[in-house]
């Protein structure tokens, strides 16, 4: 036990904010402290609705490798009367070159030059890892296929700062491409319904956002630097699927073989081709095997309009011009040429292409708690680092019914290969409705009754909310639960498949910082990168539809046919798909 003089709580904040009290390096606390150096009164109230935390981006992608420093500027939405933060405000510190992503071979990547990589930018911004507060290591694209890269992404994370988490995951790189270029703004700011298409050095995202919010990501196997050559035009590198375009052009190509700029433009035009088929819908079956990385999605609508990002987005808007001898030139370049005869869709202007992911790593990864929060023990039960979400999927009806949300939590944890009471998990509730003293009540007991082990062991119980119930949902388990340990709050949205962050209480604002996550280093074999709730199949006519299946109790009580040609094929039945990051 710590020694009484450096033992220091939220208590002793009770009766005022103590602004010059500061924590020793040996002392033994629970929460952390925002107060600027010089502070006065009015700056004391402005910190109660407002936190600053520095963030950072690490991005190591199939092709380059650069960090972001920002300063981000959070906001509780008091006009509302709502305890939920918002980002309102980025301010970048400092944004590293960009440098090739170093390989010590075909299955691995160099760890040592990366580390070298990051320690020069965190220099060159003249920070440390005790100044960031919260950030992403992000791996993309082919740098997901080495054998080393869950373990470059932790140690990274673990030397970028307490709560920069390793993340991965073609889904969540398609959603961040979307903030960092400025596609969820524009989105945003007109009410528009657009798609963002992210090409890299080994992967395409897409991530289609209606007025400001993402609903759909897929990623494709094109990318720019799928085969490289040398200054002879002998190829140095050839991923397989940059060996499948090529064969697809005409080429049989190996590593080694001479090529000529008339082929590799062939090789770049048929790729773009190939694009323009995923953009209006009319990929194969083949294309769903050797193409998808994910699902695609469904349906894309009627769009306002396209934004592209990533490395070849900057020749697709003809913002570069250098030659790295690899297919990026050619392919932006013909993919701006079919564009504009082959697609319906305006381009709209970008603010970030090549550092889309890393801009939208740095701010997209934090969420802040309200300050509404019901946290029993904060020195026991933060922080805390990877908890796997378990959501409610139930929806909260006007009756909540205890026993159907005990019944929904047993199959989250079942579905996650989980079992209840092994490990803290973040229990996720979406809540709907008014927050009456029968519903809260009827929720608490749901709870209660699906972590019987977990109570049982008088272990703590962690549960976020998406509405302002903390405060109240709290005090309800605890007239039940006086043995557990209770951390309840709100303002936060998350889904199955996330992971979370749970940093200490930042004081005066009385608030916790939360960064989400993904940990997707690897396919499931059983599903092959796709998603588990649905299967796309190739009909006479030519179209590709999709097929959901929601299984209960090894049934399938439900599927809906959607079809990509919009056609009426007589038989359309309805499920709801909640996982939607």
């Amino acid at each position: 036990m710590p020694n009484d003089a450096t033992v220091h709580s939220l208590d002793d904040h009770l009766y005022g904010y103590d602004p010059d009290h500061e924590h020793g390096d040996d002392g033994d606390h629970d929460h952390d402290h925002d107060f600027p150096e010089s502070e006065t009164n009015q700056e004391a109230v402005w910190l109660l609705d407002n936190v600053v935390l520095n963030s950072v981006g690490i991005d190591i992608g199939s092709s380059g490798t650069q960090l972001v420093f920002s300063r981000i500027h959070m906001r509780r939405i008091a006009e509302e009367l709502s305890s939920r933060y918002i980002i309102v405000g980025r301010e970048p510190i400092y944004q590293s070159p960009i440098s090739l992503t170093p390989y010590l071979s075909e299955t691995q990547m160099d760890t040592r030059a990366l580390e070298r990589i990051v320690a020069a930018a965190y220099a060159e911004a003249h920070l440390g890892p005790n100044d960031i507060d919260t950030g992403a290591v992000i791996l993309t694209g082919e740098a997901l296929r080495r054998e080393n890269s869950e373990g470059i992404a932790d140690m990274l994370a673990e030397q970028g700062g307490e709560f920069v988490c390793a993340t991965a995951g073609h889904h969540m790189e398609a959603m961040l491409a979307v903030y960092g270029s400025g596609a969820a703004k524009y989105s945003h700011e007109h009410g528009k319904r657009v798609l963002n298409v992210d090409i890299g050095g080994g992967t395409t995202k897409l991530g289609l956002v209606d007025s400001g919010k993402v609903i759909g990501t897929a990623a494709v196997h094109l990318g720019g630097r799928l085969i490289v050559t040398d200054q002879e035009g002998r190829i140095t590198r050839l991923d397989p699927a940059g060996k499948d375009h090529a064969r697809a052009a005409g080429f049989s190509w190996e590593v080694g073989s001479q090529t000529t700029r008339e082929q590799l433009e062939l090789v770049a035009d048929w790729m773009a081709q190939t694009l323009v088929r995923v953009l209006t819908g009319r990929f194969t079956a083949d294309d769903l095997n050797s193409l998808f990385l994910t699902d695609p999605i469904a349906d894309l609508g009627e769009l306002d309009g396209l934004i592209f990002s990533g490395g070849v987005g900057e020749y697709v808007y003809e913002r570069e011009t250098r030659d790295f001898l690899d297919l990026g030139k050619l392919f932006g370049s013909a993919v701006r040429r079919r564009l504009l005869v082959q697609v319906p869709w305006p381009l709209l202007p970008a603010i970030e292409c090549i550092r889309a992911t890393v801009l939208g790593a740095s701010e997209y990864s934090i969420q802040l708690s309200g300050n509404t929060t019901f946290i029993s023990n904060p020195r026991n039960l933060l922080p805390r680092k990877n908890m796997q979400v378990v959501p409610i999927e139930e929806r909260m009806a006007d009756m909540i019914d205890p026993a159907a949300i005990a019944e929904s939590l047993r199959r989250s944890f079942q579905r996650y290969d989980l079992k209840e009471g092994d490990q803290d998990v973040a229990i996720v509730v979406r809540w709907a409705g008014p927050p009456e003293y029968s519903r809260l009540a009827a929720l608490a007991r749901g709870l209660i009754d699906g972590n019987p082990l977990t109570i049982a062991a008088g272990k703590p119980l962690y549960v976020i909310a998406d509405g302002d119930i903390a405060w109240s949902l709290g005090n309800l388990l605890r007239e039940t639960l006086d043995r557990n340990d209770l951390f309840v709050i709100d303002g936060i949205s998350l889904r199955g498949l996330d992971y979370v962050d749970l940093g200490r209480i930042r004081m005066p604002s009385r608030t916790v910082p939360v960064t989400v996550k993904s940990l997707v280093f690897s396919e499931d074999p059983s599903l092959h990168g796709k998603s588990d709730a649905a299967e796309w199949h190739a009909h006479g006519d030519g179209t590709v539809h999709r097929h959901h299946h929601h299984v209960t109790a090894g049934k399938h009580s439900h599927h809906d046919h959607e079809h990509s040609d919009g056609a009426d094929h007589g038989h359309h039945h309805h499920v709801e798909h909640t996982h939607d990051h």
